[in-house]
């Protein structure tokens, strides 16, 4: 099932405050092929682990610019490859700006772009931010807090029945949408629903009686979807891919890590759309249209994690890695 598909990857702090290995690293890096001397952008830079390891790769001459809508990951990140000096920067803002941030830190083209798609452990683990349903706080939901958009508590309070139906089917897989959208319009009616706790407790409820059993929290599918509502995760992925393409120099490379399959499914529609980039109508004999393709996908399927990988971090298990090549 989707939702079962869709946690993020814990990144754990040892003693030292240091995050472990960050998902599909190996594979990233094989995908990518950093050489010393390139230049790479991490658009979702998290806590820094996969921008920490292409500094590694690139050497003393490379760069990374970072890109995260959350200003507390870029601050993180900033502290732990602060022994790279001004090899790295970090940049607050959304990864669908790609490229005009990265022009506008002053770069004509990179080598490579990763993107790490999802909610990192940062986000997942700080109780504050309102995104996991195991700690009582204010459903906030945003990823940049600052942003001054609607948070998850926001969405709940003004959108009718059937547009909270349809989020938490298209974007959650949830089976109990409509009950659980006619539950929240009338639960609101009589007292606002604004923490994790309130809405899990009514989510858990409703899910609980409709189905009895289940294998995950009651509440992970609406979270899920609430969370993608509120930063618009899935519209801006095209942009990501067009914007990065558009960066790279030729035999530059795109590498993107999905944790559901809504953003596979998006980023290989993407990626589909920059291959075959023809709009001739099918009937005609040969194309018209003049439209050759930028990219070449170099992962006909997507590449997943291994069983270590997954035994040693189980939300691993979601992950999806796909990647193109400039031409």
């Amino acid at each position: 099932m989707l939702a079962e598909r869709s946690q993020a990857i814990e990144i754990t702090l040892d003693e030292n405050g240091t995050p472990h290995q960050s998902v599909l690293l190996a594979e990233s890096l094989a995908l990518l092929a950093p050489r010393p001397g390139a230049t790479f952008v991490d658009a979702t830079l998290g806590p820094g682990g996969h921008a920490e390891a292409l500094l590694e790769q690139v050497g003393e001459h490379g760069r990374v610019l970072g890109i995260d809508r959350d200003p507390a990951a870029v601050a993180f990140a900033g502290r732990r490859l602060a022994r790279f000096g001004d090899r790295f920067a970090g940049v607050v803002g959304d990864y669908q700006d790609v490229e005009t941030i990265v022009r506008e830190a002053g770069f004509a083209a990179v080598d490579g772009v990763l993107a790490d798609l999802g909610i990192s452990s940062l986000q997942l683990d700080d109780p504050a931010r309102g995104f996991s349903f195991q700690h009582e706080a204010p459903l906030d939901m945003r990823m940049n807090p600052a942003s001054g958009g609607p948070t998850a508590a926001d969405l709940i309070a003004t959108l009718d029945e059937r547009e909270l139906s349809r989020i938490l089917a298209e974007w959650g897989d949830e089976r109990a949408a409509r009950r659980i959208a006619r539950a929240l319009v009338r639960e609101r009616s009589v007292r606002p629903i604004e923490t994790t706790a309130a809405l899990s407790s009514l989510v858990s409820r409703i899910v609980a009686a409709s189905s009895g059993r289940f294998r995950i929290h009651p509440a992970t599918r609406t979270f899920q979807a609430l969370r993608i509502a509120v930063n618009r995760e899935l519209e801006g992925i095209p942009a990501l891919v067009r914007g990065a393409t558009s960066l790279l120099r030729t035999g530059g490379r795109l590498a993107v890590i999905s944790f559901h399959s809504l953003e596979d499914r998006a980023v290989k529609t993407a990626v589909r759309e920059l291959t075959h980039p023809c709009v001739c109508p099918p009937d005609l004999p040969v194309c018209v249209c003049g439209r050759t393709p930028q990219v070449r996908s170099l992962t006909s399927r997507p590449v997943v994690p291994s069983e270590h990988e997954i035994r040693r971090n189980p939300r691993a298990r979601s992950a999806r890695l796909r990647g193109l090549e400039k031409i």
